[in-house]
């Protein structure tokens, strides 16, 4: 095919794409889906996971702390053995049997939203429960909120939010997730233009010398506990680097277990049935070859020509660059309770983040002695391109160890259910 035919079909395969719209039917019906909780049946590319996969986790997302990575050293903490970052619950999951929508219901919001763009742009983990070797992690998860607002950089845009709760083998949940999602209309978002000012960065040896200072002088807890006594309000945990952003650390995040369900690009005739089953997801690039929308992550001719000047992270990449930041702070010991996070601007290829944050208060509750943090990442630009809070429990030197939170009782009740409707038609098809 001469490169003018190819230059034309990419052309129209990307107008196309650009031609599906936020609308008033898409929104409401959207809004049936609230409150309703589904088994999550997609296999994840990790289910049960063993010390490798946590080992290969941890450096995915650039974490070396040895609890989970030296079966040896780990052994001597309070854990007893590795356990994987709590973040790696979001990347875990064996198919959880349930129910389906009702034949109504599903009729009334097939497609919904088809072929708007979705950025991640914030979230909230809560942690009840640590991952160790040989568990195998579940979850159930539905819309909890809807609302529309106007937006400079997309005319208008719908934010989602959505509650996934990942428990164990045990019926032990590990955490509860809330996603902040954002959907913009591809078309609008492409002509606005907002960002085409910025221009990617460029580094002397003298500009990366003084980011490998920030990481040789990185203070990392450990083994050395960290008490409750010892913290004041005001306290500063540290500055940490993490970049330059290439394209090297999102493909190490994905070899790290990062998958890409439900859209789960793939090769050859596996990627042909995808194609299939979800046409808008592929878009042709500039050599008419139907890729994934996602590319944008890692291909700037595509990223561009949704509006931005580059490729760009992932926001859950930063979410786990956050918690890394917070683990480094509270040691081995301390126990992240809740990280909530706000993501205000792009993570591009080449930018530099910066992490800060101070101590804002502490407490005792329910006989845990916890530690509130304000956090924030500051980009080479002098953005903030994310702040946040957390919620860390550590150790007293009066009281002893942490005690790890409570599960709300609704939660674990809701947990019990799904499990045991899990059990029924597990034994169904087994004919018991």
């Amino acid at each position: 095919m001469a490169q003018q035919a190819v230059d034309e079909a990419v052309k129209q395969d990307w107008e196309k794409a650009t031609q599906y719209e936020l609308t008033d039917h898409d929104i409401e019906r959207a809004k049936l889906l609230l409150g309703v909780d589904l088994a999550v049946k997609h296999q994840e590319y990790v289910s049960t996971v063993n010390e490798d996969q946590i080992r290969n986790f941890a450096a995915g997302v650039g974490n070396d702390n040895p609890l989970h990575r030296d079966p040896e050293y780990a052994r001597y903490t309070r854990w007893g053995g590795v356990i994987a970052p709590t973040m790696m619950a979001g990347i875990m999951n064996k198919p959880l049997m349930g129910d389906p929508l009702s034949d109504e219901l599903k009729a009334r919001t097939k497609s919904t939203f088809r072929g708007i763009h979705v950025f991640v742009s914030g979230g909230t983990w809560d942690f009840y429960n640590p991952i160790r070797p040989g568990d195998t992690l579940y979850s159930f998860k539905g819309e909890e909120s809807l609302t529309v607002n106007p937006s400079e950089f997309a005319g208008r845009n719908v934010i989602q939010v959505s509650r996934e709760v990942k428990f164990n083998q045990r019926q032990e949940v590990v955490g509860i997730y809330r996603t902040l999602r954002v959907l913009t209309e591809r078309k609008t978002a492409a002509n606005k233009g907002k960002y085409s000012a910025i221009e990617p960065q460029k580094y002397t040896d003298e500009d990366i010398a003084k980011i490998d200072e920030v990481y040789a002088n990185e203070q990392v807890r450990g083994a050395e506990k960290r008490y409750w006594e010892d913290v004041s309000v005001g306290q500063s945990l540290g500055v940490q680097a993490k970049g330059p952003l290439t394209v090297t650390d999102v493909v190490c995040f994905h070899a790290g277990g990062y998958g890409f369900i439900p859209y789960a690009p793939t090769v050859g005739r596996m990627a042909y049935k995808n194609r299939k089953r979800i046409a808008p997801f592929y878009v042709k690039n500039e050599y008419g070859v139907p890729d994934v929308a996602q590319r944008l992550h890692w291909d700037p001719a595509w990223a561009q020509q949704i509006g931005n000047p580059m490729a760009y992270d992932y926001g859950v990449m930063r979410e786990n660059y956050v918690y890394h930041y917070l683990t480094d702070w509270c040691g081995d010991d301390g126990w992240v309770a809740r990280q909530h996070d706000e993501i205000r601007k792009f993570n591009y290829m080449g930018d530099t983040q910066m992490l800060s944050g101070e101590v804002t208060g502490k407490r005792e509750e329910d006989g845990r002695f916890l530690v509130d943090i304000e956090f924030r990442m500051i980009n080479q630009r002098d953005q903030e391109t994310v702040r946040g809070e957390a919620t860390i429990a550590l150790p007293s030197r009066e009281a002893g160890p942490v005690l790890l939170p409570k599960v709300p009782a609704d939660i674990q009740r809701r947990v019990y259910e799904m499990w045991a409707r899990h059990g029924e038609i597990a034994r169904a098809k087994a004919g018991r």
